[in-house]
């Protein structure tokens, strides 16, 4: 044990990301990367700040345009009802100290669901309930019954793909007037779904979203929030409580091109969308079984071999996909990021063979 570390941090366990490996090309299909690059249109204003020598000062720390230019999308009256930061992994760790810590009731999410929930809740010492999936992975509204400190729903959720439907959900925030409901988008995009308009209707509601997935900026990190300014005002608080030039100035420039060039997005993310569909048909064709996908990756599983097997062999096959050792009802799935419709055939085509040989070579 490092005696230098304080006690928190000595019984931290840190969130654990997909692996990036430099030994060799893989097809990587294991970190939900969007397979197609940003809009056009962000290449140049990165450069454009280059060009200027706007890098010496600093970025604008309230990031006023993107939150205008969100608002004006989403039909919300100002900007105060939008906060970006760096990436929606910050945001919601200025969600779970805003609205959760110092609380004595437990903020609950799924026992199955983005696993950095609980490493928030234990680095700002939130009491947490994880409330478990049905049998068939699905949540339960009804699950979540009775007062709590709060509550998290990853919708579409990870890594299971599946989502609540708008009656479900709807009872879900209405049902807890007195708690902050985070409803976490990072996947909306590919379901076709969004909650982001009811922030008018619920004073308890709070999005979340990141441009990782959707608007293939990953590399820059940029994420945001919606919700009524009161909300706003918390997560705002917070942040400028512990970074208040949260977003850098290039990934500022490059979120407002990519934002504002709705026809892109909506092509590249119908394309992830008809190959996830076309993939999915092949993995039935071939023994799979799990949920039907309704985000850019999906949750299979083969009643011939375990996760780790195929996980393993495909690695083999330099494909590399997100395999979940716990909990154990999980472990017999993979979670495989859509990639370009070359990829999946490549997939596809690796998993036949290793189907037919029996597992790993």
């Amino acid at each position: 044990m490092n005696s230098y570390l304080s006690p928190l941090a000595q019984n931290l366990v840190p969130y654990v990301p997909g692996e990036q490996p430099t030994d060799r090309r893989y097809i990587k299909l294991n970190t939900n990367e969007n397979p197609y690059p940003p809009s056009p249109a962000v290449a140049p204003a990165v450069e454009r700040i280059l060009r200027e020598g706007s890098l010496r000062k600093y970025s604008r720390p309230e990031c006023e345009p993107l939150r205008e230019l969100v608002a004006q999308q989403q039909g919300f009256p100002s900007k105060d009802y939008v906060y970006f930061a760096n990436g929606s992994d910050e945001v919601l760790a200025f969600c779970f100290a805003a609205f959760f810590a110092g609380r004595q009731e437990p903020v609950r999410f799924a026992d199955i669901t983005y696993s950095f929930y609980p490493v928030y809740c234990d680095l700002f010492s939130i009491p947490y309930r994880q409330v478990p999936l049905r049998d068939d992975l699905t949540l339960a509204v009804s699950d979540y019954a009775g007062p709590g400190g709060g509550i998290v729903i990853a919708n579409p959720n990870a890594p299971t793909a599946l989502a609540l439907t708008e009656g479900e959900l709807r009872d879900l925030i209405a049902s807890h007037p007195q708690e902050v409901v985070v409803v976490d988008e990072a996947y909306a995009a590919f379901s076709g779904r969004s909650c982001a308009a009811w922030v008018m209707e619920y004073p308890n509601l709070i999005v979340t979203r990141t441009l990782s997935k959707s608007h293939a900026l990953a590399g820059l990190r940029v994420g945001y929030c919606m919700a009524q300014p009161h909300l706003i005002e918390g997560v705002q608080r917070v942040k400028n409580s512990f970074n208040s030039y949260s977003v850098d100035a290039l990934a500022q420039a490059a979120a407002y091109e990519s934002l504002s060039d709705q026809a892109y997005y909506h092509k590249a993310t119908d394309r992830v969308i008809a190959t996830r569909e076309r993939f999915m048909e092949r993995l039935r064709k071939m023994g799979f079984y799990g949920p039907a996908s309704q985000a850019n990756f999906v949750f299979q599983a083969h009643p011939a071999f375990s996760g780790a097997e195929l996980a393993a062999a495909l690695r083999q096959e330099s494909i590399l996909v997100r395999h979940f050792a716990r909990p154990e009802r999980i472990e017999p799935y993979l979670r495989i990021t859509i990639g370009t419709d070359e990829e999946m055939e490549q997939v596809a085509a690796a998993l036949e063979r290793i189907l037919a040989r029996g597992g790993i070579k």
